[in-house]
């Protein structure tokens, strides 16, 4: 079942359950789908097809990343209501993305990328994280694992960054 199908069927669940909290977040995804839908069908992409499971994937971490910011503000503003709110909201996301890879299978995922691509100093980092963004999109948080990238490609070269 392709992303899209989950979500829709997870939203027509909720409202059976009468799931208030959770119908409004999975309606929220589908309109960051819908208007991701609608940006390439202007940009002159395949109109009957829309965004794929990638793209949908790329929104569902977008959105995530937007929650648990939203959280850690409201937490230094001392508004736990709404940062409880939002945490809530990350976790019917998160109920929709892959796994994410722990520290170790992301530096090993960083190793493989860095040897597929025949990258060798911190000029290729594009390459590298590119592949990665391509087999891992998702699975992982890309804010932290350009340092890492870096730190793996200046070993690399022996230090030269």
């Amino acid at each position: 079942m392709d992303m899209r199908a989950r979500v829709n069927a997870a939203l027509k669940q909720a409202m059976k359950d009468k799931a208030a909290d959770r119908l409004s977040t999975l309606r929220l995804i589908n309109a960051a789908i819908k208007d991701r839908d609608i940006a390439t069908r202007g940009s002159g992409g395949e109109e009957a097809k829309g965004c794929g499971d990638a793209e949908v994937l790329e929104i569902l971490g977008k959105m995530t990343k937007q929650r648990k910011e939203s959280a850690r503000a409201y937490e230094e503003g001392g508004r736990l209501d709404l940062a409880e709110r939002e945490r809530q909201e990350i976790a019917v996301i998160e109920e929709f993305l892959p796994k994410q890879l722990d520290e170790d299978e992301v530096s090993a995922a960083i190793e493989a990328a860095i040897s597929a691509t025949g990258a060798e100093s911190i000029r290729d980092m594009g390459k590298v994280m590119g592949e990665l963004k391509s087999r891992y999109t998702g699975q992982m948080d890309f804010g932290k694992v350009g340092p890492m990238v870096k730190d793996q490609l200046c070993a690399a070269s022996n230090g030269g960054c």
